[in-house]
């Protein structure tokens, strides 16, 4: 079986400015997602897509291949992740570079480690499932949210639960935004992953934080100095 890794990482986030390469104890973000991806021995090849130089000069120094530049359509934000992954696949075929698998593993995954994704892939070669990824379960209900207006009043989405008890409630999961492990041809011919041919593998909470903000980037940290004993 031949596996390959491609980390997306684009230069255009907006909430956090080069938040790829934005420094994360030391080192650039997207270098612990590709130094895990190496040490875990996954994969034939680890690359980065990318539309933007310094990124990709990062992801050089750390050992990443970035085997094209991403091009400017697939790097605005409405561009969907596995758009890119498609398109990576696509484009390493034309170089008579195939796979068996492929795992999409963020650059924003500084709490996923090596041995999480050995781990995962190995319930992924397991079973019958066309995906694998990372998932989580909500820290709350679901069936007991509510929204509010714009005059602030509460309005539940379903008001059949509210008498409810918690420990009644069929769990809910969500998708920690980190890796996904799919086939190859599974990637080039689906595009919704939330179907009942993948799998998940579960992730305690304090292994997942979505960095999107400054406020979720200290966090990360908070956490990931946790996981390692800092704390």
């Amino acid at each position: 079986m031949k596996n390959l890794c491609i980390i997306p990482a684009r230069g255009g986030s907006k909430r956090i400015p080069r938040k790829n390469i934005v420094d994360f104890l030391g080192k650039p973000l997207i270098a612990y997602s590709i130094e895990n991806a190496l040490n875990s021995k996954l994969f034939d090849e680890v690359i980065v897509s990318s539309d933007d130089d310094e990124i990709i000069e990062v992801a050089l120094q750390y050992g990443a291949k970035v085997p094209f530049k991403r091009d400017e359509s697939l790097s605005d934000d409405f561009t969907s992740s596995t758009a890119v992954i498609q398109n990576a696949i696509k484009v390493l075929a034309l170089k008579n570079q195939n796979y068996d698998n492929v795992c999409c593993l963020y650059a924003t995954a500084p709490l996923i480690d090596e041995k999480i994704l050995k781990d995962a892939y190995e319930i992924f070669t397991q079973n019958e499932s066309k995906f694998l990824f990372g998932a989580t379960e909500f820290a709350y209900p679901i069936q007991r949210a509510f929204y509010l207006d714009d005059k602030q009043n509460v309005f539940m989405f379903d008001e059949e639960y509210y008498n409810k008890r918690s420990q009644d409630l069929i769990k809910a999961y969500h998708d920690t935004g980190t890796f996904y492990f799919g086939k190859s041809k599974a990637w080039l011919e689906t595009n919704f992953m939330f179907k009942s041919y993948s799998s998940v593998y579960v992730l305690p909470r304090t292994l997942v934080c979505d960095i999107d903000t400054p406020q979720d980037l200290e966090f990360a940290k908070l956490l990931f100095k946790r996981n390692q004993g800092c704390l």
